[in-house]
């Protein structure tokens, strides 16, 4: 039969072609050679993580609303109108509260980066003859995985 293509046409292929098209043993699974040879090959597997804001598009994401640009508004018309004391205390309270949304939101996202490395998933695979735990991000083609019922599957297996 043909090798698997580069279409990645995987589920067309028995098991056998795809254990031949990754060098994989289906009894002992990869060595532990070849599966950083296919880590650094393929890549880790994870998804591209969106690049994440500037703390400048955090800062200027706080004037979006429009609740903030009616306030805006009556701070230019109370300052056209001579008073300036209520115009600056708008003006306040508009820096004050983008302050403070800044630093909530800075900080929540820091909070969910910490918490998504925490949370990192982790797999079975048979490596070296040996069944072995293993961050699902460093699962690579070619890897055989044991699933139990409700395991969350951490590969496009």
């Amino acid at each position: 039969m043909e090798q698997p293509s580069s279409e990645k046409k995987f589920w067309k292929y028995s098991p056998e072609e795809i254990a031949a098209h990754f060098g994989t043993d289906l009894k002992k699974g990869l060595t532990s050679e070849q599966a950083s040879q296919n880590l650094e090959k393929y890549g880790p597997n994870e998804l591209e993580a969106a690049p994440g804001r500037s703390r400048l598009s955090v800062f200027f994401d706080q004037f979006k609303s429009f609740l903030i640009w009616v306030l805006i508004g009556a701070a230019i018309i109370s300052g056209l109108m001579g008073e300036c004391i209520d115009a600056l205390a708008i003006v306040a309270i508009v820096i004050l509260n983008a302050i403070l949304g800044f630093v909530h939101e800075y900080q929540a996202e820091k909070a969910l980066l910490a918490l998504k490395k925490m949370a990192a998933p982790m797999c079975r695979v048979i490596r070296n003859g040996q069944l072995v735990q293993i961050p699902a991000r460093q699962v690579v083609p070619g890897d055989i995985l044991e699933l139990e019922a409700g395991d969350n599957i951490s590969a496009d297996a």
